[in-house]
């Protein structure tokens, strides 16, 4: 398992259903080593911070394996026309990673960085943010279709990291594994 990019963004404007808000999702690879701190990474902005950031949702994590699966959808509805790959951060994640599904992955384990140390806390929910950067009116719901939600941590033990580190996962007290938890709101969401 190891971090392919590590990305960070400003807030600034966003058109989004049909208005424009404030947004934090636009997240650009930083190169070199970025300090990670109890609320997140150095040069990283949120604009709602009671859905992001904060000390349990201080960064987001997103496989790498599923952007496949976001450039097809959106080829197949005619809003990616090229094949190139999704860039890293495109999904708003702070960390790009590889090897650490949500169906391997319990909230409370504890993904250990060469320099620092950050917990699971909770499966990332799709807003109207997403849709609009997707440039798919029903992003959120594929994402609940697909469970390939990623996951906010929280910062356990601050320091720097940056991309090409490895990691390892100490397992917590395995209640809930960040798929189950996703599943749980994605049964209420579609209610």
């Amino acid at each position: 398992m190891r971090v392919l990019s590590v990305n960070c963004g400003a807030v600034r404007p966003l058109q989004a259903g049909g208005r424009v808000v404030l947004s934090g999702i636009g997240k650009l690879p930083v190169a070199g080593p970025v300090v990670v701190q109890k609320l997140g990474l150095a040069g990283d902005e949120q604009a709602d911070l009671s859905v992001h950031g904060g000390l349990e949702k201080a960064v987001y994590a997103y496989p790498a394996e599923h952007l496949p699966l976001w450039q097809r959808l959106r080829r197949e509805r005619g809003v990616d026309l090229f094949d190139d790959p999704l860039p890293p951060g495109f999904m708003g994640e702070n960390l790009t990673i590889e090897g650490l599904p949500e169906t391997a992955v319990w909230i409370g384990d504890e993904l250990h960085f060469p320099e620092c140390v950050l917990r699971v806390t909770a499966p990332r929910e799709p807003c109207f943010k997403f849709n609009a950067v997707m440039g798919l009116r029903d992003a959120g719901r594929l994402m609940m279709e697909h469970a390939c939600c990623g996951f906010y941590l929280s910062v356990v033990k601050a320091g720097q990291i940056e991309a090409g580190h490895a990691f390892f996962v100490q397992r917590g007290t395995q209640g809930l594994r960040v798929s189950e938890a996703f599943a749980t709101k994605r049964i209420k969401h579609m209610r």
